[in-house]
């Protein structure tokens, strides 16, 4: 069965990138350029992982996390992001379990820690 990733980026060029790096290596995403289109397709259907950054418009990383977690407790999330203190801050409200993916980075590295990630399931 082919993992499901939700990819939630702002940065059109940057989705683009991570689009093809994560499908190149086998995974089916569905992505979206804002958290609010990416929350209502997570309500459609289930996905194992939700990739998203943490600063976008109309719903923030942090924000979609915690609903899509509430919507799928199973998720696994991963921010992928500049500000990786934010993610970290407890009063944040993020998933406690949550990778965070300090931006720049690799695109190998993401593809590695995808990988990891939901092979820890």
């Amino acid at each position: 069965m082919t993992n499901k990733i939700l990819l939630a980026e702002d940065d059109n060029d940057m989705r683009r990138f991570l689009v093809k790096a994560l499908e190149n290596a086998g995974y089916q995403v569905a992505h979206y350029d804002n958290g609010l289109s990416a929350y209502d397709r997570l309500r459609e259907e289930p996905f194992e992982l939700l990739l998203t950054d943490i600063v976008m418009p109309e719903m923030d990383g942090i924000e979609l996390a915690r609903r899509a977690t509430e919507l799928d407790p199973e998720i696994k999330v991963m921010f992928i992001t500049g500000f990786a203190a934010v993610a970290l801050n407890p009063d944040s409200k993020a998933p406690k379990d949550a990778k965070v993916l300090s931006k720049p980075f690799h695109l190998k590295d993401l593809v590695n820690e995808v990988s990891r990630l939901l092979k820890a399931a």
